[in-house]
């Protein structure tokens, strides 16, 4: 067998292969190690362009925190706000979660406070939800109380049903669809 051939290395390259890790084997296995021999390198390349294995962890949570921002925006885009924005936001933050478990670990790890590059790609995705319940009219602090509300939902859903924790023979989307629009219901006054 002969060895692979050697692809061109940069950054793009790396976080799609640490990303590809992260979904195949779980955000735990990506290493330095692991992810060399996956690119078919040395450990010590990678710090050409990160570093370290802190800086690949950064820069993944970067990814997936513009990747789930960019998954809920496309998937908002032209809907009213309100009941059908909340609604499909939440779905397609399932089907990211569903689609994408190892880089949903690193979309939800938190930040460091200082990191501004990492805390504005988390705030995109408050601000849309902000924006989605706007109609509601709640006032700014109620609103991130809502925000928070909804993403413990979502989250916790996702954490559950990944875990195997919904044993039950009913249909997972009917139970989160359900639980959604309970949610929306509790934010009209």
């Amino acid at each position: 067998m002969s060895p692979r051939p050697k692809i061109a290395l940069d950054k793009n390259t790396i976080m799609l292969a640490a990303a590809e890790l992260a979904n195949e084997q779980g955000s735990e296995y990506v290493t330095l190690a692991l992810l060399a021999k996956k690119l078919n390198i040395k450990p010590p390349s990678l710090y050409n362009h990160f570093d370290g294995l802190p800086g690949i962890k950064r820069e993944l949570a970067i990814y997936s925190l513009e990747k789930l921002y960019n998954s809920l925006a496309k998937e908002a885009q032209g809907k009213s706000q309100g009941d059908e924005t909340i609604m499909v936001l939440s779905q397609a933050y399932l089907t990211f979660a569903r689609r994408n478990q190892g880089l949903y670990e690193f979309a939800l790890a938190a930040p460091d406070p200082a990191d501004e590059t990492v805390n504005d790609a988390g705030k995109k995705i408050v601000d849309l939800v902000i924006s989605a319940i706007q109609p509601f009219g709640l006032k700014e602090e109620e609103a991130i109380h809502a925000v928070r509300g909804l993403r413990s939902l979502m989250h916790g859903f996702a954490s559950l049903e990944q875990k195997g924790g919904f044993g039950m023979p009913l249909d997972l989307d009917e139970s989160y669809q359900l639980a959604v629009t309970a949610y929306i219901h509790g934010l009209k006054k």
